[in-house]
């Protein structure tokens, strides 16, 4: 029997290294896991920069449109100040042809403001809006319906859509009630 065991081959013991085969399978699989993560890093990256080029865009784009918008904020006064005059003329009797001179100023003035996108806010007889109107004050009238503007003391302005300067108004409260009138005649 030990003759046996000697004329027998030995046997084999497994061994711990890979067929070469399945060392290039895995090669060739973590490869492709990492082409394919640096192929979804760069359609992000791309996505990212695509992202940036159009805020970009819409901010230069918003800057053009609204670039004016400091210097009409700082010609507003001189609107104001022109409308006052030609009113202030007009009460007083003065030189037609100076009344003429200065409404058509303003009035020039108005139109480029205009040809630039500054438009005027609807005030007077408009229902109240707080987004465009400011009310100073609070007055009851039959006249004219709770929340209509009653009276516009400084005009308000938008460019494009955005609000420059809200108009400053006198809102209507409504009718005034029975019990308000003796509320009224009680403190005088």
């Amino acid at each position: 029997m030990e003759d046996d065991d000697r004329t027998r081959p030995p046997i084999a013991e497994p061994t711990t290294e890979p067929h070469p085969a399945d060392t290039i399978d895995a090669e060739l699989a973590a490869a492709r896991d990492e082409a394919k993560q640096a192929q979804e890093r760069w359609l992000r990256e791309r996505a990212d920069l695509e992202n940036v080029k159009k805020r970009a865009a819409r901010e230069r784009a918003e800057a053009v449109r609204f670039g004016t918008e400091n210097l009409v904020r700082d010609l507003l006064p001189v609107v104001d100040n022109l409308e006052r005059a030609v009113q202030a003329a007009v009460q007083h009797g003065s030189d037609p042809t100076l009344v003429e001179g200065v409404a058509l100023v303003r009035k020039a003035l108005l139109d480029a403001l205009e040809r630039h996108g500054v438009s005027r806010v609807a005030a007077e007889g408009a229902r109240f809006d707080p987004a465009h109107h400011e009310a100073v004050a609070h007055v009851e009238s039959a006249e004219h319906e709770a929340n209509a503007v009653v009276a516009e003391h400084q005009p308000g302005y938008r460019l494009h859509d955005r609000l420059l300067r809200p108009a400053m108004v006198t809102v209507s409260k409504g009718s005034p009630t029975p019990g308000n009138l003796a509320n009224d005649r009680s403190g005088d």
